[in-house]
């Protein structure tokens, strides 16, 4: 079936990013198959069932650079408190106590359902179980990059990290073809691996052609500790591993210095860049100016619900390009086009994506969002629209999205059958898991 969608606006992201208008796309299957004026488009398929959203603005799904959707259930839980702490007291003992495929999937529901909502089209992600998690996301209609995630220590998913490989793989196997479904290979970070497990992780990122995806330097007590405990910075010691390279996608970054963003420039190494998560674990700032002039590909990503709260790609894309200004001290860094660039193509190439999503661009998959930014009190008025979705834009002003050509928001609620039925059977689920939460942590 082919679809033409007709909107007000569109923005490609291809560079350079821009506002135009009189376009319309031609989704054919799951694909775009061509971008032009409505009325050559009508010429060119006639039997195209059309789709006019006037007032409104086409641009490319949002892409989740970094995410634990599952830990949506842990919403909440350890507010307030810095990153070692928030893990040790609250998150390892409460995952030890909790996390198994029943849990991932229903907090993975939750967060598509969220992150849907909310523009984002595709999410990658890091956690326990990821079979769990690309089955929610399939019912959910969502494109997943899901983590094959190691670490050394056991959890009720595995008792070690050769254990965690090989689930992680097997569940690779039984969702090859799925063209909804993506991987990498997701060590947690150099404090929690071994020499070994990272050379381990590396051969099979060759052998498989997957992105690697990793904490780095999140905060200053990460680096200081690795200092201690092994005469180098973690930067230097991935180099020597031979870990800096085009499939790295570090997360967080907060505590690079210049020489180390230099030599990821120079690898190709990426950042997913998560502001929120930051600055909520005081855990700092990240050179996302300082990464980009060093030739750094910059994605956003919200982390997990438990140390942000909220998967809102729109408030983290405001904020990223906010605080790039306030740190450098400069207004016309990281602007609204940059900071939307990064939050569409620049996560899709963070996760190794960049061929299939992250632009409206022919061949390309149709995973789009129609926004509807200028409507109400709030938002007027509206002189530069571009600008206005990135520093007066609203996860709410999200109207219709589609993934793969398939629609599966429109006007503003869940479109598709199962993720309907996935959404209400998981909130009569809530009161169980909230229950069980209490009894956890002791009362």
């Amino acid at each position: 079936m082919q679809t033409l969608i007709e909107p007000a606006w569109m923005i490609t992201m291809e560079s350079p990013v821009r506002l135009q208008t009189g376009m319309a796309l031609c989704i054919e299957g799951d694909r775009i198959a061509a971008i032009d004026t409505p009325e050559r488009l009508q010429t060119l398929y006639p039997q195209a069932r059309r789709v006019a959203l006037p007032g409104k603005i086409l641009m490319p799904g949002l892409v989740n650079a970094h995410s634990h959707a599952a830990m949506n259930l842990f919403r909440g839980i350890g507010d307030d408190l810095p990153l070692m702490r928030w893990l040790q007291e609250r998150i390892w003992p409460l995952e030890g106590a909790m996390v198994s495929d029943e849990f991932v999937f229903d907090g993975t529901v939750l967060a598509c359902a969220e992150m849907l909502l909310g523009g984002v089209t595709t999410f990658n992600d890091m956690y326990f179980f990821p079979g769990a998690a690309v089955r929610a996301a399939r019912q959910m209609g969502m494109r997943i990059v899901a983590g094959i995630t190691t670490i050394e220590f056991p959890t009720a998913y595995a008792s070690d990290a050769d254990d965690y490989l090989n689930k992680g793989l097997t569940a690779r196997d039984e969702w090859k073809g799925e063209a909804s479904v993506h991987w990498s290979l997701a060590p947690h970070a150099p404090y929690t691996i071994s020499d070994d497990t990272f050379g381990k992780v590396l051969t099979l990122a060759d052998q498989l052609d997957l992105p690697v995806h990793l904490h780095l330097a999140e905060t200053a007590h990460e680096v200081e500790d690795a200092v201690s405990r092994t005469g180098m910075r973690p930067v230097e010691r991935l180099e020597r591993l031979g870990l800096l390279n085009e499939r790295l996608l570090a997360v967080h970054g907060v505590h690079l210095n210049p020489t180390e963003l230099a030599l990821m420039g120079q690898r190709g190494c990426k950042l997913a860049h998560c502001p929120a998560s930051n600055l909520k674990l005081a855990s700092g700032m990240a050179p996302v100016v300082a990464a980009l002039e060093a030739g750094m590909t910059i994605g956003i990503g919200t982390d997990g619900a438990a140390s942000n709260n909220r998967l809102d790609m729109f408030a983290e894309t405001r904020l990223a390009s906010l605080l790039a200004k306030g740190v450098s001290q400069a207004a016309d860094t990281f602007t609204a086009a940059q900071a939307l660039q990064a939050a569409t193509l620049g996560g899709a190439r963070a996760a190794g994506l960049e061929d299939r999503i992250g632009s409206l661009t022919p061949g390309k998959q149709a995973d789009m969002i129609c926004v509807d930014v200028a409507q109400d009190v709030f938002a007027q008025p509206a002189p530069d629209l571009l600008s206005h979705l990135v520093y007066v834009g609203d996860r709410r002003d999200v109207t219709d999205v589609w993934v793969g050509g398939k629609r599966v928001v429109e006007n503003r609620q869940l479109h598709d059958a199962a993720a309907i039925l996935g959404s209400e059977v998981l909130l009569k689920r809530l009161p169980i898991w909230q229950t069980r939460f209490q009894s956890a942590l002791g009362g």
